[in-house]
């Protein structure tokens, strides 16, 4: 005990560094997991409160999890989901990758500075203020995409009702808002690569295109594969703000946009199933941390020095 305290007290710094992030981490992710008993119970709203009702609610076992699996919504939201993400996983790996290595070869820093930001900023905007930049380009009578398809003699299209275009829509707008963000790691891996390695390659003559190839694309996979082991530890997870917002919550458009978030929050807002909205909730963190635990194991049997834990 005394040598815990003393090494508490040595590392003070840092773990005062950590503590906000520790506080957080409790208080959101750990503090909530005793709800998912309601995944288990009829719960009823009583007079006593929180607690009382948690308590006085009626145990149904697995009930809410047959009701969420055999309301026939179950397969289309999984599906969405999943593919989806592995859309997202994929595509985003590779522009992250592909925008990092360009900003890494622009020879005006200053230069590249701006377009780094100009393409981080994107993140920071919420989802409420893209679905109506998104609707100023789409909407059927006022939209800018309209327009421009009317000058070209092309018939309107009611993209808020036509749910084959939506697809494309929403990877486009998951790729331009997010690989701002995703290519900063890869950014700053790069940086961190030794300069004597693309000194030496410039020697023998390699082009810039063999030095990226043989280079900095080999040194970067560990690092692209350990986030790609996060990221499908997340796929049963989706981006609410995208699915629900951009496309207007169009009822039209739910056979390509409903999602399992969405889903649960529609459950919870519309039939007031808070058991099955917790139902759905464990089911999403069960399904990703099995995969995530399943995709360490074969990456670490591939290669021992790739697995993320």
């Amino acid at each position: 005990m005394k040598k815990f305290l003393k090494n508490l007290w040595k590392n003070k710094a840092w773990l005062l560094m950590v503590l906000p992030g520790t506080i957080w981490l409790l208080v959101f992710s750990y503090l909530p997991m005793f709800g998912t008993v309601l995944a288990f119970k009829d719960f009823k709203i009583s007079p006593g409160g929180f607690i009382e009702s948690l308590v006085n609610s009626e145990w149904v076992g697995l009930d809410n999890f047959k009701f969420l699996f055999t309301s026939g919504d179950a397969f289309r939201i999984t599906r969405n989901t999943v593919v989806y993400n592995l859309i997202f996983i994929i595509l985003g790996l590779l522009f992250a990758v592909f925008v990092a290595i360009i900003l890494s070869e622009i020879a005006n820093k200053k230069l590249g500075k701006i377009y780094q930001t100009s393409m981080l900023f994107p993140h920071f905007l919420s989802w409420v203020i893209v679905s109506y930049f998104v609707f100023s380009f789409l909407s059927f009578d006022k939209g800018m995409l309209n327009s421009v398809l009317g000058a070209f003699g092309v018939d309107p299209v009611s993209w808020y009702s036509e749910p084959k275009h939506w697809p494309f829509i929403l990877v486009f707008m998951n790729i331009w808002k997010g690989v701002g963000y995703g290519s900063i790691v890869y950014l700053a891996a790069i940086v961190g690569i030794d300069r004597t390695y693309f000194e030496a390659a410039r020697i023998d003559g390699a082009s810039k295109w063999q030095q990226i190839k043989n280079i900095t694309i080999p040194l970067l996979i560990p690092l692209m594969i350990v986030l790609t082991i996060m990221a499908i530890g997340g796929i049963f997870r989706s981006d609410f703000g995208l699915f629900y917002q951009v496309p207007r919550n169009s009822a039209v458009l739910y056979p390509v946009t409903d999602v399992i978030d969405t889903y649960i929050y529609k459950g919870l807002m519309n039939m007031g199933n808070i058991g099955m909205s917790t139902a759905a909730g464990l089911y999403q963190s069960v399904v990703g941390f099995v995969l995530i635990m399943t995709t360490n194991f074969l990456v670490k049997k591939l290669d021992p020095e790739y697995g993320l834990f």
